[in-house]
C-alpha cells in the first residue's frame, strides 16, 4: 500500500461512496481536452457534480505547480472540509495517484485514487473503455 495517500478504489467501490457518503467528492483531474473529447462521470443520478481541476495542463501538459492550494480553495469554497473523502480520477489511474498525493501532503485526510480511471488500459485491440474503470464498469458517463 502507498502511505502517501489513503489508498486505491475500483471504481465501482468510488460511485458507492459517493452515492452514501454526502461530503465525498470525486475530482477528476485530466486535461480540459479529455473532459470536452472522451468524457466526464456524470453523477447527476446521485445529487452530484464532478469537479474538475487539471493536474497537467493541455497541450504543454505541464504539471500545475499551484494544482493543491487552487483545489483547496475550491473545495473549501463548497464547504468540503479536510476530512471529507475525496476520490481522485484520470484516464487510467497515474495522475489521479499523484493528485491524491499532492492533496495529502496539502493536508487532506482521505484521499483516494481511483483504479483503472475513466478508461483503464488498452485492450487487446488497443482500446480504452473496455477492459477496466469507469467506463467499462458500465458507471454514468457523457460524451460532447
Amino acid at each position: 500500500m502507498d502511505e502517501r495517500y489513503r489508498g486505491d478504489v475500483t471504481a465501482s467501490a468510488c460511485w458507492s461512496a459517493l452515492s452514501e457518503s454526502e461530503d465525498a467528492v470525486l475530482v477528476d483531474v485530466r486535461t480540459s481536452a479529455e473532459w470536452t473529447y472522451v468524457g466526464l462521470p456524470q453523477l447527476a443520478p446521485i445529487g452530484k457534480s464532478v469537479v474538475l481541476a487539471e493536474w497537467q495542463s493541455f497541450p504543454s501538459m505541464g504539471v500545475d505547480p499551484a494544482f493543491a492550494p487552487k483545489l483547496a480553495e475550491r473545495l473549501e469554497a463548497a464547504g468540503i472540509g479536510k476530512s471529507a473523502p475525496i476520490y481522485f480520477l484520470c484516464r487510467s489511474g497515474v495522475r489521479s495517484i499523484a493528485g491524491a498525493v499532492a492533496m495529502t501532503g496539502y493536508g487532506y485526510e482521505n484521499c483516494f485514487n481511483v483504479l483503472n480511471g475513466f478508461e483503464g488500459p488498452p485492450d487487446e485491440q488497443g482500446h480504452r473503455g473496455r477492459k477496466a474503470g469507469w467506463k467499462a464498469e458500465g458507471l454514468p458517463w457523457s460524451q460532447n
